[in-house]
């Protein structure tokens, strides 16, 4: 199976931003034309997240998922603001190919059984933000901002069960700070789940791809700074990946 590589768009007001461990953010570009560039280099696929839209109780910008789904042939994965079914159809009639949703999962796991029912598997994608904790890695809710009582495999495992279609785990200890990925967690819930797993947070060097795909076994490697910055590009890491025997898309 052909490992992906997928760029992130952090919105926050419209635009690109991105920070440290969810804070500190900083502009990183116009979205339109960032998501362009990557579907020009050869990116896989492309997630943007309506970062404030949970906190701010709000819905995610449809008119803004619409024009960048215009310029992609990639499939574009959407998340921010959606709690109930008309949010998921919403976004996938703006454009987006998959949804990605991860507070509201939580504070009501039906609504994965639903997605899946009414939309297919192939479109939920469970969106898990977690950090280690005296209690182990735990889930957490609105951005980061709140710890959850469930633990990350098994919240993960019962997210599969009900019907998600991949799992994208970002670890809030690693966000930002491009100190690769947490390979040995990433490892066990590959071996926990049958699902695609995507890593995110921490990359921070071609290596780093190399070891979530090697050591952490997962499907897919989702970054933004490295990309948005030029500190990676997508064509050279495609070809690094080749050379280190990793199979991905040309």
């Amino acid at each position: 199976m052909e490992k992906r590589i997928i760029p992130c768009l952090d919105i926050k007001n419209g635009k690109t931003v991105k920070g440290v461990n969810f804070i500190n953010l900083k502009q990183a570009g116009d979205p339109i034309e960032l998501a362009q560039a990557y579907n020009e280099q050869g990116a896989d696929e492309l997630v943007i997240l309506d970062i404030a839209a949970t906190v701010e109780k709000r819905k995610t910008f449809g008119q803004l998922i619409n024009d960048i789904a215009n310029v992609l042939t990639i499939p574009l994965t959407v998340g921010g603001g959606i709690s109930e079914l008309a949010d998921v159809e919403r976004i996938l009639e703006s454009g987006a190919s998959k949804v990605s949703y991860n507070t509201a999962a939580l504070r009501n796991p039906d609504l994965i059984d639903d997605v899946a029912k009414h939309f297919g598997s192939e479109v939920s994608v469970i969106a898990i933000d977690a950090k280690q904790t005296e209690k182990g890695w735990m889930c957490l809710l609105d951005g980061g901002n709140t710890v959850s009582d469930r633990t990350l495999l098994d919240w993960a495992y019962e997210a599969q069960e009900r019907g998600a279609g991949e799992i994208l785990f970002t670890s809030m200890d690693h966000d930002g700070k491009k100190i690769g990925f947490p390979n040995d967690m990433l490892a066990q819930l590959k071996d926990k789940l049958s699902i695609p797993i995507i890593a995110s947070g921490g990359a921070g060097s071609m290596e780093d791809f190399k070891d979530a795909f090697v050591l952490g076994k997962v499907d897919a490697a989702l970054a933004a700074s490295v990309f948005h910055f030029g500190e990676i590009k997508i064509p050279e890491l495609k070809a690094y990946l080749c050379e280190q025997g990793i199979s991905v898309k040309k």
